[in-house]
Parts: structure tokens; C-alpha cells; sequence
């Protein structure tokens, strides 16, 4: 089994019982001295209280004397005995297993901490208290509170640890909407060019009435402007509305870390978008007032507004774009749809847009270009969702009819989302690509009021158009600057300062401590396995630490040289019944010896010189050396020694029963 289980001969230790039973003239110090059946450890002898004993109620004290007793007077154990023996065994076991455990704490230690590390995250807000701690639900509420606060202000004013690169956070959100979707839907208002037109056309007419004016009355300017101006309402509206559910969503997504406790949870979230709620009513009047400030006066002598004297010069110039050089303003994957249908499907590039063209390459390595697109006389429109494909299309094309890309007419480019859709007209938006906003349902009533128009009714609407223009580009751009600031004064920065001030009040006077800080019967259990099994890491990893430095080590024996055995073991054996008996023949052969006198039996050989005690021949080494000395090939011989004095035992048997 030894060879089985223990190659390297480590793993056992042999222990020989019922030593005091054996035959007389028979004993184990062939097996005790390692030479029978060599083990690494080697064999420990010891001797158990009878069944007579266990009766008579012998202690283990007074059966360990006696044990001590016999090694000491057994004559093929005395010199042993220091090695043999309950307590013997009971130290070469200990020291053993002191061994074992020193071999395996480094591993063990290392396990320790690394759980010990998967864990400490998770028990971060409760690893400085202990879980029989009676303020531990104050602490827990306050150092919830303000870690909701801190995460919060991350996610809204960013933050460098913790990056999350799956999705946009509130943050990144809130700044597309200030800066992408606000700007675009305003854009998307202005440019409804014809109905303007016919707007001011009519209100010029119902200005003269029935009199014929010479010069363009200035109230239809007014009247058309403050209209326009009402019409940013939707869009600033808008933008508050979409600011506010990004800032809810942002509070869920800071609550999820309350979710061991249901009540405080579901608190938190109520009162901090109770206020949100409460701050948005606030931000829309704010901006409507604004907007009413900008209908309530029309200021004509800004700086930046034409007048009439300039607006008529300008009445035949083309609207161009402020280009702001050649920087790039956004790059990304887009699907070319109208062409892939030609070739077989729709296929990917990477685009790059900049203030002046639109580039496409075959992959975002941007070595290989396959067009680039100037962007003069470029718009942009929807194009209706097909019910067979899942992108959102929008489509380019030239306003003077041109071909935009080889033979197409417009380019349709699509994306995966909605979302994404917005986010690219909103960049050609900065690149002076506008949303293309011709009525064409009505080119027929149009240019029917087109014919009917005199040539002073049609300067006086260009002249008016641009005046139009040009304040409704001064009102876009204040009220572009002051509605995020609106939204950020008002609301944002409004709701951060309730976090970190007033909702721990508000979540105390709302309901008991004890019952916002109820747990359900698994997240508590859970919690109170986790604060156990972390104090109990830190304080194995101290005692690990501790036995580390006060325990010595003893090395493990050399291995034994059982080589002979393993040639006697090749050599062609008998049967196991006639294997096994010369085993048990050779110590049986001593009981002759012993009833015969000692002087009959001639001597072993070289190894003679034997003590009046009727010891084995030869000196022993001691136990650790018994190796070497006895597991060596020379020695194999020595066994059958023992054989030949059995031969003329029985010669001598012969010659006393021919005596008398």
C-alpha cells in the first residue's frame, strides 16, 4: 500500500502493535530496525492495555508505565526503546503534522488572502464596525447617504477612478443634450423657409389693409419675430424635460448600491425625485420667463443686427456656413444603404467629418479612403424606416441638384439607433449641413402666391426675411447660452446640493430609523456571513502569521535504498503461501536457539562477538543511519545466515536422543 499510496515515502509511518503477544523466542526487531520492509519514516513499536487490562480498569497512565517497562526489559528492545512507545508515536506525530502544516501554510495563506480580497469590496461600508456593533444602523445610514452623494457627483460631474466604458454616464448624457439635441431642434424650427415667406407676406398685407404701402412697415418685422421667438419654447421645454429624466435615471442607478435595504431604498429614491420633480416646475418658468423677456423687447440697435439699410444689400446673398477650420467634428461607423443594394448589400465605413468634408474609409485604421464629400451645398433629411430592417436612415443630398457620390443623387447613411441618427445631424449641424425643411406638399399653392406677388410686396418680404434672419440668429444664440445654464443653476447643481445636505434630514423625519434600515431575511443573513467571515480571515491570517515564526522544522529522512528488494521481487517468486512462510520461518527458527543451550549453535560467521544476553550478532547503528547500513545490497546475505545453524539442529537432536 506504501508503494501505492507514498512514492517518495513520506506519507507513512509504521506502527507495530501487540509486541508483548508475540511467541516466546520470537520478536519485530527486524521490522522495528527498518530491515524487513524499509519505510522513509521507519516504524515506531507500540505495546496496548489487553482486554484483561480494559476489565481491570487499568488507567492509560499505569498501561504507558508498563509499556515503558517492557521496551526497557525485552532484551531485543532495549537499545530501541528511547524510539519506541505511545509517547514516541504521539511526538513523531506531532512533529509530523507541525511539518505538514508549515509545508502548507504559504499556499494556504495566499488562498486566505485572495478570498479575503473578493470579499473586502463587498464589505467595505461595514468592515469597520463589528456585526454586534448597536450603532452599526446609524453608521450604516450615514455612510450610505454619503457615499449616494458621492456617487451621484461623480456620475454627473465625472470622474477619472472608476470609468465606466459600456455605456454614457448622466454626465455625458445631460452634455448631448445641451449641446447636440437643444441646437438641433432649434435648427430644426428655423428653417422652414416657404411658410416664413408666406407669413410675413401676409402679415405685410394685413398691415396696409386696404392701402397700398411704400416702404416696409416695421411691426410686420416685429410681429413675425416675436412669433418666431415663441416657437423656442418647444425645444428649450424640451430640453428640460430630457435633462430631468436623465437626473432620475442617474438617481437609480445610484440607489442600486441601497438595494440590501428595500425601505431606504425606496425612500431615497421617492424624496430626491419628489425634489427633482419640484426643481423642473421651477426651470420651465424660469425659461419660459426668459423667453418672454426676449418677445417683451425687440431690440434693434443690438451690434451684432443688420437694420434695414444692410438687410436689402443682403437680400440676394446665399446663407454660408462658419466654417471653423479643417478640425474634425465626429467619427464613427455608418452603413452606406442605397448603395450596398446594387452591389449585393449594405456596407460599413468609417466616416470622418470635418468642418469642410465627409470621408469614408474601409475600416477605422483610416489607411484606405474611399471618397471624400465637400460639404458646400449639403443637406440633410429623414427617410422613412423600412419595416424589414432595423436601422434608422438619414439621407445627404445637394441642394442644386447635383449628383452627390458617382451617379447617386443622395447618399442614405444608416445607423443602428435613433439615438445615434440625432447625435450625426447634430455634428453635420456644427459642420453647416442643415436639416433640409422645403414644404414641397404645397409647391403648387406656393408658386401660385408667388405669381401673384408685385415686385415692391416681394422686396419688402426678402427684406423683412432678412432682418428675420438676422435677429433670430442673435435670439437663437442667448438662448443657446442660457438655457443650459438655466437647467444647470436651477436643477442640477440645485438637486447635488439637496443630496448632500438635506436628504439625510428628510430620510430621518420620513420614517424610523429602524424601519428604513430593515433588511430582508437573506440580505441580512448574507451581510452577517460576510462581516463573520472577513473577522474570521483577518484573524486566521494573524494566527497563520504567528505560527509561521514560533514553529521549527525538522527535514524529512533521506529516501531508503530499497533496491534489493525490488531485485528480490523480480526474481521468479513461489506461491504467495510459500512466499509468505519464510517471513515468519526466520524468526521462528530463535525459539530452537532458545530451548536449546546457547553453546550448541555454532556461530554466524564475522558478525559474532555476541553479549552473554542472547542478543542478534553484530553491533546496531543508530536508528536514523539504519538505512544505509541495512537497506544496502551487501546486506541481502545476512538473511539466509540465519538458515544454515538450523542444519545441524537437527544433527544435534539426533546425537541427544542417541545418547541415552
Amino acid at each position: 500500500m506504501e508503494d501505492k499510496v507514498g512514492k517518495r515515502g513520506l506519507r507513512t509511518i509504521g506502527v507495530i502493535t501487540k509486541l508483548d503477544l508475540m511467541d516466546e523466542g520470537t520478536d519485530a526487531r527486524d521490522i522495528l530496525e527498518n530491515k524487513l520492509l524499509p519505510l522513509r519514516r521507519g516504524y515506531v513499536g507500540v505495546v496496548n492495555r489487553s482486554q484483561k487490562d480494559i476489565d481491570g480498569k487499568k488507567d492509560i497512565k499505569a498501561a504507558m508505565l508498563a509499556e515503558r517497562k517492557f521496551f526497557l526489559s525485552h532484551p531485543a528492545y532495549r537499545h530501541i526503546a528511547d524510539r519506541m512507545g505511545t509517547p514516541h508515536l504521539q511526538k513523531v506525530l506531532n512533529q509530523q503534522l507541525t511539518n505538514h502544516i508549515r509545508d502548507t501554510l504559504p499556499n494556504f495563506r495566499n488562498k486566505l488572502q485572495a478570498q479575503m480580497l473578493s470579499i473586502e469590496h463587498e464589505v467595505e461600508a461595514y468592515k469597520n464596525f463589528k456585526p454586534e456593533d448597536p450603532t452599526r444602523k446609524t453608521k450604516a445610514l450615514l455612510q450610505m447617504v454619503q457615499q449616494f452623494a458621492v456617487d451621484f457627483e461623480k456620475r454627473i460631474e465625472g470622474s477619472g477612478d472608476q470609468v465606466d466604458t459600456l455605456e454614457l454616464s448622466g454626465g455625458a448624457k445631460i452634455n448631448r443634450i445641451f449641446h447636440e439635441r437643444f441646437p438641433f431642434e432649434i435648427v430644426k424650427m428655423e428653417f422652414n423657409e416657404k411658410e416664413l415667406r408666406r407669413e410675413i407676406s401676409y402679415a405685410i398685407k394685413n398691415i396696409h389693409g386696404i392701402r397700398t404701402g411704400l416702404f416696409t412697415p416695421d411691426m410686420a418685422f416685429e410681429a413675425i419675430v416675436k412669433k418666431q421667438i415663441v416657437k423656442l419654447k418647444g425645444p428649450s421645454l424640451k430640453s428640460v424635460d430630457l435633462v430631468m429624466q436623465e437626473l432620475i435615471n442617474t438617481v437609480k442607478k445610484c440607489t442600486k448600491k441601497l438595494a440590501n435595504f428595500p425601505r431606504l431604498c425606496e425612500e431615497t429614491e421617492r424624496i430626491v425625485a419628489n425634489h427633482i420633480r419640484e426643481r423642473e416646475g421651477k426651470t420651465k418658468d424660469q425659461v419660459l420667463l426668459l423667453i418672454d423677456i426676449q418677445v417683451s423687447y425687440i431690440n434693434t440697435n443690438h451690434e451684432d443686427f443688420i437694420g434695414f439699410a444692410n438687410a436689402q444689400q443682403r437680400s440676394s446673398q446665399v446663407h454660408k456656413k462658419n466654417t471653423i477650420g479643417n478640425q474634425v467634428i465626429r467619427k464613427g461607423w455608418l452603413t452606406i444603404s442605397n448603395i450596398g443594394i446594387m452591389k449585393g448589400g449594405s456596407k460599413g465605413y468609417w466616416f470622418v467629418l470635418t468642418a469642410e468634408s465627409l470621408s469614408w474609409y474601409k475600416d477605422d485604421e483610416e489607411k484606405e479612403k474611399k471618397y471624400m464629400l465637400p460639404l458646400d451645398n449639403l443637406k440633410v433629411r429623414d427617410v422613412e424606416k423600412s419595416f424589414m430592417s432595423s436601422k434608422h436612415i438619414f439621407a445627404i443630398f445637394n441642394t442644386e441638384q447635383r449628383n452627390v457620390y458617382k451617379d447617386y443623387r443622395f447618399l442614405e447613411l444608416a445607423c443602428d439607433s435613433q439615438e445615434d441618427v440625432d447625435s450625426w445631424k447634430a455634428s453635420l449641424l456644427r459642420a453647416g449641413v442643415y436639416p433640409d425643411k422645403s414644404l414641397t406638399e404645397n409647391d403648387e399653392n406656393g408658386q401660385a402666391e408667388n405669381f401673384s406677388l408685385d415686385p415692391q410686396l416681394e422686396r419688402q418680404v426678402e427684406t423683412i426675411r432678412n432682418l428675420v434672419d438676422s435677429y433670430m440668429s442673435i435670439i437663437n444664440k442667448c438662448i443657446r447660452d442660457l438655457i443650459p445654464k438655466t437647467i444647470m443653476h436651477l436643477m442640477i447643481n440645485n438637486v447635488k446640493d439637496f443630496i448632500n445636505s438635506e436628504l439625510l434630514a428628510q430620510l430621518y423625519s420620513s420614517e424610523d430609523q429602524n424601519t428604513l434600515m430593515e433588511e430582508s431575511a437573506e440580505q441580512a443573513q448574507r451581510r452577517d456571513e460576510m462581516l463573520h467571515m472577513y473577522q474570521a480571515l483577518k484573524e486566521a491570517l494573524v494566527i497563520i502569521g504567528d505560527i509561521n515564526t514560533a514553529t521549527t522544522f525538522i527535514p524529512a529522512p533521506p529516501p531508503v535504498d530499497d533496491s534489493w528488494i525490488q531485485h528480490t521481487r523480480r526474481s521468479p517468486p513461489p506461491s504467495p503461501t510459500t512466499q509468505r512462510r519464510p517471513t515468519l520461518s526466520t524468526p521462528l527458527a530463535r525459539p530452537g536457539s532458545g530451548r536449546g543451550p546457547p553453546p550448541a549453535i555454532p556461530s554466524p560467521g564475522p558478525h559474532s562477538g555476541a553479549p552473554p544476553v542472547p542478543f542478534r550478532p553484530g553491533p546496531l547503528p543508530p536508528f536514523p543511519n539504519s538505512n544505509d547500513t541495512y537497506g544496502a545490497p551487501p546486506q541481502v546475505p545476512s538473511r539466509p545466515t540465519r538458515a544454515p545453524p538450523s542444519v545441524p539442529r537437527f544433527g544435534a537432536m539426533k546425537d541427544e536422543a542417541a545418547e541415552p
